[in-house]
């Protein structure tokens, strides 16, 4: 069982209301708000709800959406996910973290996008496969 704690519920808030500042918002972040919509969502709830958070907090800056990235968010889910079927029971974001900082590493999809594909507008715009190594999926339950 993945728990949030009442700091996880607080930073998926200020993320989803743009309270967060832009500059926190690193590649840590996009990791923890993943574990967040993950441990309470299934795979498509949580993309979505990190779509909508992301472009939300985007609009609040004054960022032009189109640097939201699909398949970039979605690979990145499918990666926490795997890694929350491997960590076993977590008692929050941070305790996930820690069990998984191979994560931490936001060139770690380059093993499994050639740059060329994920760098591209079609990846951009729509989730495609990698071409280089899958990503595993999950279901909830596995």
């Amino acid at each position: 069982m993945h728990r949030l704690s009442q700091s996880d519920r607080r930073f998926r808030q200020s993320v989803e209301e743009g309270s967060i500042a832009l500059e926190e918002f690193n590649h840590r972040a996009h990791v923890r708000l993943a574990y967040a919509y993950l441990a309470e969502l299934e795979m498509d709830g949580a993309v979505a709800a990190t779509r909508a958070a992301i472009l939300n907090l985007l609009r609040h800056y004054g960022v032009d959406p189109a640097k939201f990235h699909e398949t970039l968010t979605r690979a990145w889910l499918l990666a926490v996910r795997h890694f929350m079927v491997r960590a076993g029971d977590t008692t929050c974001a941070n305790d996930f973290i820690e069990r998984s900082a191979v994560l931490l590493d936001p060139k770690v999809m380059l093993t499994h996008y050639s740059p060329e594909l994920l760098f591209s507008e079609d990846a951009r715009r729509n989730f495609v496969d990698p071409d280089l190594d899958p990503i595993p999926r999950h279901v909830v339950g596995d």
